[in-house]
């Protein structure tokens, strides 16, 4: 039979086991509350975001008119002229021509340094995509202007600020984050995967491409639609070499005015309904990338099934 003593040491064993225990789940409460306010922040900031957004711009769309200021192509503070059609397809074009340059550069790249690189060059490579992640928007800017620019004037004609210059600064901006992107989910495909297509006599190259790939293609589909989304979004590299004239091109060569590139360039000195028809444009935007958060659910949805 056990002692007194050793009754009394296993009753305080247990209070002690029951006081850490009251402990523990006090501070594991304490950190589900920190974590449920962070996330609490976060919704709270996008409402408080979105709500002023809209209250600031929503009135100045149905004081202009909303078919004025959506279709309209001339936009003229000064004669109370907002129309915004030329904005939208400069930023529409921008954004199509970044990803027709970066988006097969990107995905080319990620393979690369998933299946093929050997290590010493993934080495080199994916700290350089790092940096290219890294370096700030005006430093593409002035880089596409001393670059870009003049080499277009020179060659195809007209001032070289222009669609086409946009269109490369952007897939050049954008190739970081749809190669790591990429990459992570070219990764996280199953290797059983990749075995059973080399088992059944397929080479690496058709592996990659009928197997790998469309097994990623979820991630990669993520990858494409937040460069969209960095594309769309881009304001000084775009106003250092897109020429910001709000009209609409007829060519590569001519030059754009996007829609981030009006707001900032006009909010500094903008007062009345020209502000509010600047905020009117940042609600168009907001839509726009809303409507992207949206298609990429809606893709990786669809992808993952």
């Amino acid at each position: 039979m056990e002692s007194r003593e050793e009754i009394r040491q296993s009753v305080k064993n247990r209070e002690d086991s029951m006081e850490e225990n009251k402990l523990q789940n006090f501070i594991e409460k304490i950190v589900e509350n920190i974590f449920f306010i962070s996330a609490c922040m976060a919704i709270i900031s996008v409402a408080v975001i979105s709500i002023f957004i809209f209250y600031k711009g929503g009135p100045a769309i149905f004081q202009i008119g909303v078919k004025e200021f959506l279709t309209g192509t001339t936009w003229q503070p000064l004669g109370d002229y907002f129309g915004i059609l030329p904005m939208i397809i400069g930023s529409i074009y921008a954004t199509i021509g970044a990803i027709i340059i970066g988006v097969p550069i990107g995905i080319l790249t990620a393979v690369f340094i998933a299946e093929l690189a050997p290590e010493w060059i993934q080495n080199i490579v994916r700290p350089s995509v790092e940096l290219l992640a890294g370096i700030p928007s005006v430093v593409y800017g002035f880089f596409g202007l001393l670059v870009f620019v003049p080499f277009i004037a020179d060659t195809l004609g007209g001032a070289g600020n222009s669609l086409l210059a946009a269109s490369v600064i952007l897939g050049i901006m954008i190739l970081p984050t749809v190669i790591n992107i990429s990459v992570t989910s070219l990764n996280s495909v199953p290797k059983e995967y990749k075995e059973g297509s080399l088992a059944m006599g397929a080479s690496h190259i058709q592996t990659i491409f009928k197997v790998m790939i469309p097994a990623a293609k979820s991630g990669i589909l993520a990858a494409v639609i937040l460069g969209i989304g960095r594309a769309i979004g881009e304001t000084m590299a775009v106003i250092l070499v897109a020429g910001n004239t709000p009209l609409i091109p007829d060519s590569l060569t001519d030059p754009i005015r996007t829609m981030t590139a009006n707001i900032a360039l006009e909010m500094g000195y903008a007062y009345g309904l020209h502000q509010e028809a600047l905020f009117a444009t940042g609600v168009i935007l907001f839509i726009f990338i809303m409507i992207l958060n949206i298609m990429l659910n809606l893709f990786t949805n669809k992808a993952g099934e």
